[in-house]
């Protein structure tokens, strides 16, 4: 099975290598092989777990509940139902999120129209 190293996986995921140490102490990557060296290795279930860290962190989940999942997912299938439980509850604060901004959004519109066509008058004067 191919590895990759911290840098490579960095690369990958445009992120900066502190990230997936400071991940790593948090207990999000767990699982992770060291070399002779005592460098990381990251096989390609990692860097799916990564990617799925990642997506939960962009969606703005706290720390403590990616921890729960990852948890969870080292237990294996017997979680199955509480990390469906989890990723449904996710879901919804997402799409909450997505709504207030969408809103939020129509607002900063309707001041750039109101700021450029104050502009524009300024400037037909």
């Amino acid at each position: 099975m191919k590895c990759y190293s911290i840098g490579e996986v960095a690369a990958k995921f445009n992120i900066p290598e502190s990230t997936l140490r400071y991940y790593e102490k948090q207990g999000l990557l767990p699982l992770i092989e060291r070399d002779e060296a005592g460098r990381r290795l990251f096989s390609e279930d990692q860097v799916a777990l990564l990617a799925t860290v990642i997506c939960l962190k962009t969606t703005h989940m706290p720390i403590s509940g990616i921890k729960q999942y990852m948890d969870w997912v080292v237990e294996g299938d017997s979680t199955i139902d509480l990390r469906l439980e989890m990723m449904r509850n996710h879901k919804d604060k997402v799409l909450d999120e997505i709504f207030w901004m969408t809103e939020s959004l129509k607002r900063i519109d309707e001041k750039i129209e109101r700021y450029t066509n104050r502009t524009q008058e300024r400037n037909n004067d």
